[in-house]
Protein backbone atom coordinates (compact mmCIF):
# COMPACT_ATOMS: atom_id res chain seq x y z
CA UNK A 1 0.00 0.00 0.00
CA UNK A 2 1.74 3.37 -1.01
CA UNK A 3 0.82 6.56 1.05
CA UNK A 4 -0.34 10.04 -1.05
CA UNK A 5 -0.31 13.53 -0.68
CA UNK A 6 -2.84 16.34 -0.37
CA UNK A 7 -2.36 19.40 -1.79
CA UNK A 8 -1.13 21.26 0.90
CA UNK A 9 1.45 18.50 0.71
CA UNK A 10 1.15 16.53 3.94
CA UNK A 11 0.97 12.55 3.45
CA UNK A 12 -2.16 11.06 2.79
CA UNK A 13 -3.33 7.57 3.95
CA UNK A 14 -5.32 4.62 2.56
CA UNK A 15 -8.47 5.06 4.84
CA UNK A 16 -8.15 8.87 5.85
CA UNK A 17 -11.19 11.01 4.96
CA UNK A 18 -9.32 14.22 5.80
CA UNK A 19 -5.70 16.37 5.62
CA UNK A 20 -4.82 16.05 9.20
CA UNK A 21 -3.11 19.76 8.53
CA UNK A 22 -5.34 21.66 6.40
CA UNK A 23 -8.28 20.06 6.90
CA UNK A 24 -9.60 19.56 3.41
CA UNK A 25 -11.78 16.31 2.82
CA UNK A 26 -10.43 13.41 0.91
CA UNK A 27 -11.09 10.44 -0.55
CA UNK A 28 -10.16 7.69 -3.44
CA UNK A 29 -10.47 8.91 -6.65
CA UNK A 30 -11.10 6.14 -9.58
CA UNK A 31 -10.11 7.89 -12.28
CA UNK A 32 -6.38 8.63 -11.06
CA UNK A 33 -6.38 5.77 -8.67
CA UNK A 34 -5.59 7.28 -5.52
CA UNK A 35 -6.56 9.22 -2.17
CA UNK A 36 -6.59 13.08 -2.78
CA UNK A 37 -8.02 16.31 -1.69
CA UNK A 38 -11.85 16.69 -2.86
CA UNK A 39 -12.79 20.50 -4.13
CA UNK A 40 -16.48 20.37 -3.66
CA UNK A 41 -18.69 22.08 -6.82
CA UNK A 42 -22.05 22.35 -5.03
CA UNK A 43 -24.84 19.63 -5.86
CA UNK A 44 -22.76 16.62 -4.17
CA UNK A 45 -20.31 17.10 -7.41
CA UNK A 46 -16.42 17.32 -6.09
CA UNK A 47 -13.33 17.48 -8.05
CA UNK A 48 -10.11 15.43 -7.75
CA UNK A 49 -7.24 17.73 -6.36
CA UNK A 50 -4.54 15.67 -7.52
CA UNK A 51 -2.22 16.99 -10.15
CA UNK A 52 -3.35 15.89 -13.23
CA UNK A 53 -6.70 14.54 -13.03
CA UNK A 54 -9.20 17.01 -11.93
CA UNK A 55 -11.46 14.04 -11.90
CA UNK A 56 -15.26 15.01 -11.07
CA UNK A 57 -16.69 12.55 -9.14
CA UNK A 58 -19.34 11.80 -6.27
CA UNK A 59 -18.79 10.47 -2.81
CA UNK A 60 -19.81 7.05 -2.25
CA UNK A 61 -23.53 7.26 -0.32
CA UNK A 62 -21.54 5.19 2.37
CA UNK A 63 -19.00 7.70 2.38
CA UNK A 64 -21.60 10.75 2.60
CA UNK A 65 -24.55 9.33 4.65
CA UNK A 66 -22.91 6.17 6.31
CA UNK A 67 -19.60 7.48 7.19
CA UNK A 68 -18.42 3.97 6.78
CA UNK A 69 -16.45 4.47 3.32
CA UNK A 70 -13.90 7.25 2.06
CA UNK A 71 -14.09 6.04 -1.88
CA UNK A 72 -15.53 8.54 -4.76
CA UNK A 73 -17.21 7.52 -7.94
CA UNK A 74 -17.64 8.90 -11.53
CA UNK A 75 -20.66 11.56 -11.67
CA UNK A 76 -23.20 10.97 -12.23
CA UNK A 77 -23.32 7.76 -9.71
CA UNK A 78 -23.67 4.17 -11.19
CA UNK A 79 -24.24 1.36 -8.93
CA UNK A 80 -27.02 3.23 -6.86
CA UNK A 81 -24.85 5.76 -5.67
CA UNK A 82 -22.07 2.77 -4.24
CA UNK A 83 -18.65 2.75 -5.41
CA UNK A 84 -16.45 0.23 -6.41
CA UNK A 85 -16.17 -1.89 -3.26
CA UNK A 86 -19.35 -0.98 -1.77
CA UNK A 87 -21.32 -2.08 -5.06
CA UNK A 88 -20.71 -5.55 -3.50
CA UNK A 89 -22.53 -5.44 -0.77
CA UNK A 90 -25.24 -7.75 -0.38
CA UNK A 91 -26.19 -7.50 3.46
CA UNK A 92 -24.78 -4.79 6.16
CA UNK A 93 -25.25 -5.01 9.94
CA UNK A 94 -28.10 -3.70 11.56
CA UNK A 95 -27.71 -0.05 12.47
CA UNK A 96 -30.19 0.35 15.50
CA UNK A 97 -27.24 -1.73 17.47
CA UNK A 98 -25.22 0.57 18.93
CA UNK A 99 -21.71 -0.22 18.40
CA UNK A 100 -22.29 -2.02 14.45
CA UNK A 101 -21.88 1.02 12.30
CA UNK A 102 -18.32 1.21 13.88
CA UNK A 103 -17.89 -2.39 13.59
CA UNK A 104 -19.11 -2.47 9.67
CA UNK A 105 -16.84 0.76 8.81
CA UNK A 106 -13.94 -1.69 10.31
CA UNK A 107 -15.23 -4.60 7.94
CA UNK A 108 -15.17 -1.94 5.35
CA UNK A 109 -11.65 -0.58 5.82
CA UNK A 110 -10.62 -4.56 5.39
CA UNK A 111 -12.47 -5.33 2.60
CA UNK A 112 -11.04 -1.88 0.65
CA UNK A 113 -7.77 -3.35 1.48
CA UNK A 114 -8.32 -6.91 0.09
CA UNK A 115 -9.88 -5.65 -3.18
CA UNK A 116 -6.64 -2.66 -3.58
CA UNK A 117 -4.47 -5.82 -3.68
CA UNK A 118 -6.77 -7.98 -5.75
CA UNK A 119 -6.15 -4.75 -8.34
CA UNK A 120 -2.69 -4.54 -7.81
CA UNK A 121 -2.39 -7.65 -8.69
CA UNK A 122 -4.98 -7.28 -12.00
CA UNK A 123 -7.00 -10.51 -10.40
CA UNK A 124 -10.79 -10.41 -11.96
CA UNK A 125 -13.67 -10.25 -10.14
CA UNK A 126 -17.16 -9.10 -10.68
CA UNK A 127 -20.98 -9.31 -10.49
CA UNK A 128 -23.40 -11.14 -12.61
CA UNK A 129 -24.04 -8.29 -14.52
CA UNK A 130 -20.56 -8.04 -15.99
CA UNK A 131 -20.46 -12.17 -16.59
CA UNK A 132 -18.95 -13.13 -13.92
CA UNK A 133 -20.06 -16.34 -12.62
CA UNK A 134 -19.66 -17.05 -9.32
CA UNK A 135 -20.68 -13.40 -9.03
CA UNK A 136 -18.61 -11.41 -5.80
CA UNK A 137 -21.09 -10.42 -3.00
CA UNK A 138 -20.85 -9.58 0.63
CA UNK A 139 -22.66 -10.15 3.70
CA UNK A 140 -21.75 -8.69 6.76
CA UNK A 141 -24.04 -10.27 9.69
CA UNK A 142 -24.60 -10.98 13.50
CA UNK A 143 -25.44 -13.44 15.59
CA UNK A 144 -27.70 -11.49 18.03
CA UNK A 145 -27.95 -8.22 19.22
CA UNK A 146 -25.16 -7.95 22.11
CA UNK A 147 -26.19 -6.61 25.61
CA UNK A 148 -24.40 -5.12 28.00
CA UNK A 149 -21.11 -5.35 25.87
CA UNK A 150 -21.67 -9.38 25.99
CA UNK A 151 -22.61 -11.93 22.25
CA UNK A 152 -25.54 -13.69 22.96
CA UNK A 153 -25.85 -17.01 21.34
CA UNK A 154 -29.33 -18.14 21.69
CA UNK A 155 -29.06 -21.23 19.37
CA UNK A 156 -27.37 -23.06 16.11
CA UNK A 157 -30.26 -21.02 13.97
CA UNK A 158 -29.01 -17.95 14.98
CA UNK A 159 -25.36 -18.72 14.63
CA UNK A 160 -23.89 -16.78 11.50
CA UNK A 161 -20.55 -18.75 9.88
CA UNK A 162 -17.65 -16.59 8.64
CA UNK A 163 -17.67 -18.38 5.12
CA UNK A 164 -17.81 -18.85 0.88
CA UNK A 165 -20.32 -20.22 -0.84
CA UNK A 166 -21.35 -19.68 -4.82
CA UNK A 167 -19.04 -16.22 -4.51
CA UNK A 168 -20.78 -14.61 -1.63
CA UNK A 169 -18.79 -13.93 1.33
CA UNK A 170 -20.62 -13.93 4.90
CA UNK A 171 -18.30 -12.25 7.61
CA UNK A 172 -19.50 -12.96 11.26
CA UNK A 173 -19.11 -8.69 12.36
CA UNK A 174 -18.13 -10.13 15.73
CA UNK A 175 -14.89 -10.65 14.00
CA UNK A 176 -14.86 -6.83 14.05
CA UNK A 177 -15.01 -7.01 17.86
CA UNK A 178 -11.33 -6.88 18.56
CA UNK A 179 -11.88 -8.62 22.17
CA UNK A 180 -13.87 -11.30 20.43
CA UNK A 181 -11.64 -11.50 18.28
CA UNK A 182 -8.93 -12.16 20.07
CA UNK A 183 -10.74 -14.49 22.74
CA UNK A 184 -11.32 -17.04 19.17
CA UNK A 185 -7.61 -16.25 18.66
CA UNK A 186 -6.15 -17.67 21.38
CA UNK A 187 -9.43 -20.43 21.62
CA UNK A 188 -8.28 -21.73 18.59
CA UNK A 189 -4.27 -21.44 18.53
CA UNK A 190 -4.42 -19.09 15.74
CA UNK A 191 -0.86 -16.72 15.41
CA UNK A 192 -3.17 -14.37 13.42
CA UNK A 193 -6.91 -13.56 13.32
CA UNK A 194 -7.70 -9.95 11.51
CA UNK A 195 -10.67 -8.95 9.47
CA UNK A 196 -8.02 -8.78 6.99
CA UNK A 197 -7.03 -12.26 7.44
CA UNK A 198 -10.50 -13.39 6.94
CA UNK A 199 -11.37 -11.61 3.89
CA UNK A 200 -7.74 -12.66 2.20
CA UNK A 201 -8.74 -16.56 3.39
CA UNK A 202 -12.40 -16.62 1.70
CA UNK A 203 -11.60 -14.57 -1.09
CA UNK A 204 -9.31 -17.75 -1.90
CA UNK A 205 -12.47 -19.91 -2.69
CA UNK A 206 -13.64 -17.59 -4.23
CA UNK A 207 -10.68 -17.93 -6.03
CA UNK A 208 -10.84 -21.57 -6.79
CA UNK A 209 -14.24 -21.43 -7.98
CA UNK A 210 -13.45 -18.61 -10.09
CA UNK A 211 -9.95 -20.01 -11.92
CA UNK A 212 -9.50 -23.43 -10.78
CA UNK A 213 -12.72 -25.69 -10.91
CA UNK A 214 -13.41 -26.99 -13.89
CA UNK A 215 -10.13 -25.40 -15.46
CA UNK A 216 -7.19 -26.84 -14.12
CA UNK A 217 -8.21 -28.98 -11.08
CA UNK A 218 -5.89 -32.29 -12.04
CA UNK A 219 -3.10 -29.44 -11.51
CA UNK A 220 -4.90 -28.43 -8.02
CA UNK A 221 -4.61 -32.48 -7.29
CA UNK A 222 -1.34 -32.59 -7.36
CA UNK A 223 -0.35 -29.44 -5.95
CA UNK A 224 -3.00 -29.54 -2.93
CA UNK A 225 -3.93 -33.30 -2.90
CA UNK A 226 -7.66 -34.81 -3.80
CA UNK A 227 -10.42 -32.60 -2.89
CA UNK A 228 -12.70 -35.24 -3.85
CA UNK A 229 -12.08 -37.83 -1.77
CA UNK A 230 -12.84 -37.49 0.83
CA UNK A 231 -15.42 -35.32 1.19
CA UNK A 232 -15.43 -31.85 2.77
CA UNK A 233 -17.78 -32.99 5.58
CA UNK A 234 -15.54 -36.23 6.15
CA UNK A 235 -12.40 -34.35 6.40
CA UNK A 236 -13.90 -31.76 8.75
CA UNK A 237 -15.19 -34.36 11.01
CA UNK A 238 -11.77 -35.88 10.94
CA UNK A 239 -10.04 -32.62 11.41
CA UNK A 240 -11.69 -31.33 14.75
CA UNK A 241 -11.72 -35.18 15.91
CA UNK A 242 -7.71 -35.89 15.33
CA UNK A 243 -6.22 -32.62 15.04
CA UNK A 244 -3.42 -31.86 12.36
CA UNK A 245 -0.89 -34.27 11.83
CA UNK A 246 2.51 -33.78 14.08
CA UNK A 247 4.30 -32.61 11.25
CA UNK A 248 1.92 -30.28 9.58
CA UNK A 249 4.80 -27.26 9.98
CA UNK A 250 6.77 -28.81 7.35
CA UNK A 251 3.89 -29.20 4.50
CA UNK A 252 1.04 -26.45 5.30
CA UNK A 253 1.36 -22.94 6.00
CA UNK A 254 -1.42 -23.42 9.43
CA UNK A 255 -2.98 -26.32 11.31
CA UNK A 256 -6.33 -25.34 9.57
CA UNK A 257 -4.85 -25.75 5.80
CA UNK A 258 -4.48 -29.54 7.12
CA UNK A 259 -8.28 -29.92 7.20
CA UNK A 260 -8.93 -30.16 3.56
CA UNK A 261 -7.55 -29.34 0.27
CA UNK A 262 -9.90 -26.88 -0.31
CA UNK A 263 -8.58 -24.75 2.87
CA UNK A 264 -4.94 -25.31 2.16
CA UNK A 265 -6.06 -23.83 -0.82
CA UNK A 266 -7.58 -20.61 0.87
CA UNK A 267 -4.81 -20.63 3.52
CA UNK A 268 -1.73 -20.72 0.93
CA UNK A 269 -3.91 -18.09 -1.19
CA UNK A 270 -3.89 -15.86 1.66
CA UNK A 271 -0.51 -15.81 2.47
CA UNK A 272 0.29 -15.14 -1.19
CA UNK A 273 -1.74 -12.04 -0.91
CA UNK A 274 -0.29 -11.45 3.03
CA UNK A 275 3.00 -11.21 0.80
CA UNK A 276 1.87 -9.35 -2.09
CA UNK A 277 0.17 -6.66 0.68
CA UNK A 278 3.02 -6.50 2.97
CA UNK A 279 6.17 -5.91 -0.28
CA UNK A 280 4.37 -3.44 -1.76
CA UNK A 281 4.30 -1.66 1.28
CA UNK A 282 7.45 -1.97 2.41
CA UNK A 283 8.51 -0.85 -0.74
CA UNK A 284 6.55 1.84 -0.84
CA UNK A 285 7.80 3.18 2.39
CA UNK A 286 11.28 2.76 1.05
CA UNK A 287 12.12 -0.13 3.80
CA UNK A 288 13.23 -2.48 0.92
CA UNK A 289 14.42 -1.80 -2.77
CA UNK A 290 12.27 -2.60 -6.43
CA UNK A 291 10.44 -5.97 -6.20
CA UNK A 292 9.76 -7.92 -9.21
CA UNK A 293 6.25 -9.38 -8.43
CA UNK A 294 6.75 -11.79 -11.54
CA UNK A 295 9.61 -13.60 -9.39
CA UNK A 296 8.14 -15.77 -6.36
CA UNK A 297 11.53 -16.64 -5.15
CA UNK A 298 12.10 -12.99 -4.89
CA UNK A 299 9.53 -12.37 -3.30
CA UNK A 300 9.85 -15.06 -0.61
CA UNK A 301 13.43 -13.81 -0.24
CA UNK A 302 12.76 -10.59 0.87
CA UNK A 303 9.64 -11.37 2.55
CA UNK A 304 11.62 -13.59 4.37
CA UNK A 305 13.89 -11.51 5.25
CA UNK A 306 11.20 -8.52 5.51
CA UNK A 307 10.16 -11.00 8.71
CA UNK A 308 12.94 -11.74 10.79
CA UNK A 309 13.02 -8.10 10.95
CA UNK A 310 9.50 -7.30 11.80
CA UNK A 311 9.20 -9.66 14.04
CA UNK A 312 11.79 -8.74 16.00
CA UNK A 313 11.12 -5.00 16.32
CA UNK A 314 7.46 -6.83 17.20
CA UNK A 315 8.80 -8.83 20.03
CA UNK A 316 10.62 -6.15 21.71
CA UNK A 317 7.03 -4.39 22.25
CA UNK A 318 5.96 -7.26 23.18
CA UNK A 319 3.62 -8.23 20.57
CA UNK A 320 2.82 -10.94 18.27
CA UNK A 321 4.82 -12.09 15.35
CA UNK A 322 3.59 -10.21 12.14
CA UNK A 323 5.19 -13.30 9.50
CA UNK A 324 4.64 -16.34 11.91
CA UNK A 325 4.77 -18.53 9.20
CA UNK A 326 7.63 -20.44 8.20
CA UNK A 327 7.91 -20.97 4.75
CA UNK A 328 9.15 -24.43 3.91
CA UNK A 329 9.96 -25.90 0.33
CA UNK A 330 6.40 -27.71 0.26
CA UNK A 331 4.67 -24.43 1.80
CA UNK A 332 6.70 -22.61 -1.29
CA UNK A 333 5.73 -24.84 -4.11
CA UNK A 334 1.90 -24.36 -3.22
CA UNK A 335 2.68 -21.01 -3.34
CA UNK A 336 4.06 -21.36 -6.70
CA UNK A 337 0.68 -22.72 -8.01
CA UNK A 338 -0.67 -19.53 -6.78
CA UNK A 339 1.54 -17.53 -8.11
CA UNK A 340 1.18 -18.67 -11.58
CA UNK A 341 -2.54 -18.86 -11.63
CA UNK A 342 -2.25 -15.25 -10.78
CA UNK A 343 0.30 -14.22 -13.32
CA UNK A 344 -1.38 -15.86 -16.19
CA UNK A 345 -4.56 -14.20 -14.94
CA UNK A 346 -2.66 -10.11 -15.02
CA UNK A 347 -1.29 -11.12 -18.19
CA UNK A 348 -4.36 -12.19 -20.24
CA UNK A 349 -5.89 -9.32 -18.65
CA UNK A 350 -2.65 -7.39 -20.19
CA UNK A 351 -2.56 -8.36 -23.53
CA UNK A 352 -6.83 -8.16 -23.48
Amino acid sequence: MRTFSCVCGQTLFFDNVACETCGREVGWCPSCHAIGALESLGDGNYRCANTGCGAIVVKCTNYAFEHVCNRCLPAPPAHGGRCDACRFNRTIPDLSVPGNRERWAELEAAKRRLLYTLDFLKLPYGSADEGFEPPLAFDFKADTIPAEGLWRWMGAGERVYTGHADGKITINIREADSVEREKRRVDMGEAHRTLVGHFRHEIGHYYWDLLVRGRCEDDFKRAFGDHENPSYGEALQRHYAEGPPADWRDRFVSAYATMHPWEDWAETFALYLDITSVLDTATSMGLIGAVDFGDLNAMVGHYRRLGLVLNELNREMGLIDVVPEVLHAAVVEKLRFVHGLVRRQAEGRQAA
